[in-house]
């Protein structure tokens, strides 16, 4: 079987090797007074407690506490003008502050702005389910559990939704692995044939971008062509000359008889 080897500490990776360079950061512009965000700022004020709220690429970006999304989406809904909720997620921020970062993309189609709705929850916590204000949030909640694993209360369906039901693990936490982890590389072997016939089968490649020359059913080995499926033998490996076919102007195995006519 594959070793797998956990991945705990992705986000503490050194992705720079010049201790001096700063990952450049979008501004932070401060609500103007009177503007449209601060109206939206002021009534969110007395609805819930707003932790921060400044204006990031031209639309309000609000912190507030993961158990009052309803509260302040219902006011940006019944009260703002933000009828439509046209994004919801997560970001797996686990390995630097210990919490996912769950964020609602408001926009008001009236004044054409946008709002970006922002809270923090804990690994094992659960954030209140939107369903009952926007309707789109029903497949999103869906693919942040299955995705984040991160359970969404009240929803009225909460299973998975891309991967199966029996599957192990949520991929889109950045301590799993790329390719899958030792469960995946074998899912398909255990559901179509059995566990026992992985010493027959073997695991399953989920590294698309391995070639192995000596894999005579994936590839056409061009120059080296055997019978689908044989076994190759390093050592005894013969080698076929390659041809190609001759047309009218261009002979492509000796090159072009209408430029050795030119010269």
């Amino acid at each position: 079987m594959r070793k797998y080897t956990p991945k705990d500490n992705v986000q503490k990776k050194s992705y720079y090797t010049d201790r001096f360079w700063v990952a450049p950061r979008v501004p932070q512009e401060r609500v103007e007074k009177g503007s449209h965000f601060d109206m939206v700022v002021k009534i969110l004020s007395g609805k819930t407690k707003l932790k921060e709220s400044f204006v990031q690429l031209g639309q309000l970006r609000i912190l507030i506490d993961a158990k009052e999304n309803i509260q302040a989406l219902t006011a940006l809904r019944d009260e703002c003008g933000y009828k439509m909720c046209s994004e919801l997620s997560a970001v797996d921020y686990l390995a630097k502050d210990g919490e996912f970062e769950i964020f609602y993309q408001m926009l008001n189609l009236d004044e054409a702005k946008r709002v970006r709705v922002v809270c923090r929850i804990k690994e094992g916590e659960a954030i209140e389910s939107i369903v009952p204000l926007f309707k789109m949030a029903n497949f999103a909640e869906r693919e942040i559990f299955d995705m984040f694993g991160i359970v969404a209360n009240n929803h009225p369906f909460m299973k998975r939704i891309i991967m199966p039901d029996d599957w192990e693990g949520h991929p889109l936490l950045k301590t799993y692995p790329l390719h899958g982890d030792e469960f995946a590389s074998w899912y398909e072997v255990d559901k179509i044939f059995g566990k026992e016939y992985r010493d027959v089968i073997g695991p399953e490649n989920r590294d698309p971008a391995r070639v192995d020359r000596y894999d005579s059913q994936r590839f056409s080995r061009v120059g080296y062509e055997v019978p689908f499926g044989e076994t190759i033998d390093p050592e005894n490996e013969k080698e076929n000359p390659i041809s190609y076919s001759e047309t009218i102007l261009v002979d492509y195995n000796t090159g072009s008889k209408t430029l050795e006519k030119r010269k």
